[in-house]
């Protein structure tokens, strides 16, 4: 049975989270589809002011060159409508035949190739790298103490097993009381469906159902703020269903020890991060949501006068299947890289990360090898609103190197107390965890030497914007870094292209990444000559400059205000007008 004033408890709780405006963006609006392609002084949207570009720029300009877009992601729909005329095509390659016509490993690749699948059929769901890396430290460390002597190997795998620990109890304590409120929501939501005879229930339907106690009042109360904040009821019952989906499969695959499907569904020598012949032709996998939104945004048809315009008109999406619900795995990326740069890829975008790294190595060699083969990589900074100078996110454009090892040795930090797990809120614990009493958080110093480390030359790192030219004009969501994020990019509200031929509107640096890809591709391929450092180069200069400050939640969890220069390198919001102007010049 669930505690009845332990539900009540998370659930007001809950109530008063979001309706104290713990989000910055009002989602109750309706923007125009294309906002992320518009001008702030033309439309009044902080857009990229690609129409312009085209209209004044471009309008009797041919494109030199069709450039190639790798998309690395969780699967792309090949038969969108809007997506169809600009699938890259293995022109080597007779579909069907089973044969590698082509030599290059792969089978049949006619649009792309998909990392995590065999014939046994595809990985639809994997575990946090968090997780892989506990399974192998677990059995090592779980009777360790900071008086077990340890050589300097095992203390720095003891200091890592020990903040994996700390990181997994939060982890699955949000997740689980998260999960509880979802499962509240949706009984009701269910239950107004059932009496009222509907597949999907009415907002009047809500207020009309009768709630059996005070926890479906509080559900209903829920309801209505949830649906004022969302725009909608139709809104709000889309983003529960979602979030039940999401947070179930967290709990199940995610963050569950115990699953691990990869043998028996890629069936490839995981411990051989060399290996690249493994997968399958399936490049829309089980859930092609996330990367078919990321393809539109990049170049869905300007021609066709349907659905929206891409950034980029001039364009071939290359479909690369690495990324499972759940974390990528370091070979699969490396492989897809690799896969994307050899068969022709000019820019390479990437709208996935990770707090934990498997195999830095193997990545990074498949990043100097997309350096050297001059290929622009464009990767999203994480939508945990996180300070990305001080907390890791993978994969970057760091490397390994012995400079960074030295760096590391020299600033390694003392061991701390062994962690406490949190007191278990029992299996049907309801609601979000509540906040702690009197905690301090210390604001970590940035030591900006690390960011001269040896790094990558072609990469960019996008946080993600707004619509406002405001101080809400960073997303709430997104990391941040005044030495580690490149540019901002619209990632709020986009809509694009999903599965099935429709469009959805959504949220994320995953949406702000493409944008950015697009418009290295629109930029290279009318002057193609440029390398990946010159495409960055004009990419960052060309931003339209933010030049009052934004409001966000800093490392102790207070609202603050920063001038755009302090979260991120170059203080602005990325052009494309600017932009094409300024390639005129190199």
């Amino acid at each position: 049975m669930i505690n009845f004033n332990q539900t009540k408890v998370f659930l007001i709780f809950f109530f008063l989270f979001i309706q104290i405006g713990v989000f910055a963006q009002n989602k109750n609006i309706k923007l125009p589809a294309n906002w992320f392609n518009l001008d702030l002084i033309e439309n009044g949207y902080f857009g990229i002011s690609t129409e312009k570009a085209y209209r004044e720029i471009l309008k009797d300009k041919q494109p030199k060159e069709r450039i190639i877009v790798a998309v690395i992601d969780g699967g792309i729909d090949t038969a969108h409508h809007d997506l169809k005329s600009v699938l890259w095509t293995n022109a080597k390659e007779i579909p069907g035949n089973g044969i590698d016509d082509d030599g290059n490993g792969y089978i049949d690749d006619i649009h792309g190739w998909n990392f995590i699948g065999s014939k046994k059929g595809n990985l639809e769901f994997d575990n946090l790298e968090l997780i892989r890396l506990l399974r192998i430290y677990t059995p090592k460390y779980q009777s360790t103490t900071n008086l077990t002597p340890l050589d300097s190997t095992q203390k720095e795998e003891f200091r890592l097993y020990k903040k994996m620990v700390g990181d997994f109890g939060k982890k699955y304590e949000d997740a689980s009381n998260t999960f509880s409120v979802l499962v509240a929501i949706n009984k009701v939501l269910d239950s107004v469906a059932s009496g009222s005879n509907k597949k999907v229930p009415t907002y009047e339907d809500v207020e009309r159902y009768k709630a059996d106690d005070e926890i479906e009042e509080q559900v209903k109360n829920i309801i209505r703020k949830g649906s004022k904040e969302d725009g909608s009821f139709e809104k709000f019952y889309k983003s529960i269903k979602d979030g039940y989906k999401q947070y179930d499969a967290m709990l199940k695959y995610n963050l569950n020890p115990k699953y691990d499907m990869r043998s028996e569904l890629v069936g490839d020598d995981y411990s051989n991060s060399s290996e690249r012949k493994y997968g399958n032709t399936d490049v829309k996998g089980p859930d092609a949501m996330h990367g078919t939104h990321v393809s539109g945004i990049i170049g869905a048809d300007r021609s066709n006068n349907i659905g929206i315009s891409g950034v980029a008109n001039y364009v071939s999406i290359m479909a690369i299947r690495v990324v499972p619900t759940g974390d990528e795995r370091d070979k699969d990326v490396a492989n897809g890289i690799k896969y994307g740069v050899d068969n022709g890829a000019r820019v390479i975008n990437m709208s996935f990360g990770k707090a934990y790294k498997w195999d830095k190595k193997v990545v990074d060699e498949a990043v100097k090898y997309a350096e050297s083969k001059g290929v622009l990589l464009v990767h999203a900074a994480g939508n945990d609103n996180q300070n990305n100078d001080v907390e890791e996110n993978y994969p970057n454009k760091y490397f390994e190197s012995p400079e960074a090892e030295a760096y590391k040795v020299a600033h390694r930090k003392p061991a701390k107390p062994d962690f406490t797990p949190p007191k278990p809120m029992g299996q049907n614990g309801m609601g979000m965890r509540p906040p702690m009493n009197n905690a301090i958080v210390k604001a970590v110093p940035v030591d900006s030497a690390k960011f001269k480390l040896p790094s990558a030359s072609n990469w960019i790192e996008v946080g993600a914007s707004a619509y406002k030219d405001d101080e809400t004009l960073k997303a709430d969501f997104s990391n941040y870094g005044k030495y580690n994020v490149d540019v901002f990019a619209p990632g709020f509200l986009i809509n694009s292209t999903v599965p099935d031929g429709k469009y959805e509107d959504l949220d994320g640096t995953s949406m702000a990444s493409p944008v950015v890809s697009g418009l290295a591709a629109l930029i290279l391929s009318y002057y193609p000559k440029l390398n990946p450092a010159q495409v960055r180069d004009i990419i960052m200069k060309s931003v339209t400059k933010v030049n009052h400050k934004v409001k966000y939640k800093n490392e102790k969890g207070e609202n603050t205000r920063a001038l755009f220069s302090e979260i991120c390198v170059s203080g602005g919001i990325v052009n494309a007008y600017n932009a094409l102007k300024l390639a005129e010049t190199y």
